[in-house]
């Protein structure tokens, strides 16, 4: 039994042991040992290296994988008009689950009546609402590089999204250059696995340090924060992908979650919407009737550009954060945090534990304490199983609907019984 274990399964054990840790030196007191050397000492420095470790990622991970991104969609000016309807749709589903998961959290309020400001070394500020004409004025950068060195990731994701539609319209000109983007992003991809297995070790220690200071009172937010995303996972499934399905199609919604389940099922196994690529794109095919010549271009984009699972953990923690920290959004803050997780999405690669580091963007983007990050990073992995079985049904969706639209769908293999076959 020489199985390598996952990084799921290390991180859920770091979870589990940071949680028991930290309850049994709750129970403990106060003394110099658990205070000085393991609070502000050993998990300070490990938490603290690990979230260091994220921060430092964040502002070249979204430049580059966006501007490689737009890059990439080079096939819209062949398509046409499939490009810019696929496009439409993953953009304006994703703001809707943002929107979804936010409404539902401030409604549920999972944070309330947990005060975690005195973890938190400086003292957090108010997020002062803005006009809607100023925060659409304030995603142009003036100057770029400052924006980067300052880390506004509104203007950051503007500018590498130009970048990209630049390299994308000059096309073999730049070949060159896009080729350097690519190896970026490669490179990019290999410092977020990097940074992640630091993540049992982070969780373990920022765990502890948490539940010593809070103990049991931490326990029910969390589960109401797990409640608040899953509950947004299936309204946006069942209600937002099925009723867009019967509109646009007059489908039966039912029989394409039944025949989508192979693709839903590893996606849930391997929290990756790149390694399901092939089975999502052969169930889309085989099971569901959607010719390849589209099937082919909609899904490889949406593991691209369509993260709806991931802007919805990134609504329900912001708010869930706010309120840990009782700092008040205003509507400018909210309305910035769908359009940063909505931009951000475009660059959102379908690896695991990317959806994190967008997240730190984020907050960062609404001046919240990026260490509210530490309650969640370990039940996130738990999370992230299920919001990539939504990312890839969105793509299905989109793919059907757009090749319903050009006339490339087969609704015969659609409404014929249940392939009987195994897909891996």
């Amino acid at each position: 039994m020489n199985k390598k274990m996952s990084l799921t399964t290390k991180i859920f054990i770091g979870l589990i042991v940071g949680l028991i840790i930290g309850l049994i030196l709750n129970q403990m007191g106060p003394s110099d040992f658990r205070d000085k050397f393991l609070v502000n000492g050993l998990f300070t420095l490990v938490g603290n290296v690990f979230l260091n470790s994220i921060n430092m990622v964040v502002v070249p991970l979204v430049f580059v994988s966006i501007a490689n991104g737009a890059a990439s969609i080079t096939d819209i000016r062949k398509l046409g008009r499939v490009g810019s309807k696929t496009i439409l749709f993953y953009l304006v589903t994703t703001a809707v689950a943002i929107t979804i998961a936010m409404v539902l959290s401030i409604v549920v309020k999972p944070g309330l009546g947990l005060d975690m400001s005195s973890l938190v070394k400086t003292e957090p500020t108010i997020a002062a609402a803005k006009p809607l004409v100023e925060v659409i004025t304030d995603m142009i950068p003036k100057n770029p590089v400052a924006a980067m060195a300052n880390g506004v990731m509104l203007q950051i994701i503007v500018f590498a999204l130009l970048i990209g539609v630049g390299l994308a319209t000059l096309g073999e000109k730049v070949k060159s250059i896009v080729n350097i983007f690519e190896q970026l992003n490669e490179l990019m991809m290999k410092m977020v696995g990097m940074v992640m297995i630091l993540a049992p070790y982070g969780v373990l220690c920022l765990i502890a340090k948490t539940f010593t200071g809070l103990g049991f009172d931490a326990m029910v937010p969390l589960l109401k924060y797990m409640i608040c995303v899953l509950v947004a996972l299936a309204l946006h499934a069942g209600i937002t992908y099925s009723g867009l399905l019967v509109i646009f199609t007059k489908l039966n919604p039912i029989t394409f979650f039944k025949k989508f389940a192979p693709a839903m099922g590893v996606a849930f196994s391997t929290a990756s919407s790149n390694a399901t690529l092939p089975v999502t794109l052969e169930t889309v095919e085989e099971n569901l009737g959607v010719n390849k010549s589209i099937a082919s271009f909609t899904i490889p984009l949406g593991a691209t550009i369509n993260m709806d699972g991931t802007a919805i953990m990134q609504g329900a923690a912001t708010i869930f954060i706010s309120q840990l920290y009782g700092i008040e959004l205003g509507m400018g803050a909210l309305l910035t945090v769908i359009l940063t997780a909505t931009l951000a999405s475009i660059g959102t690669a379908g690896v695991p534990g990317v959806g994190l580091i967008m997240l730190s963007m984020v907050l960062q983007a609404v001046g919240l304490p990026v260490e509210g990050i530490a309650l969640i990073i370990g039940i996130d992995r738990i999370l992230d199983m299920s919001r990539t079985a939504i990312n890839i049904t969105g793509d299905a969706i989109c793919t059907i609907i757009v090749a319903k639209s050009e006339g490339e769908f087969d609704e015969k293999v659609y409404n014929s019984a249940v392939v009987e076959k195994s897909i891996a």
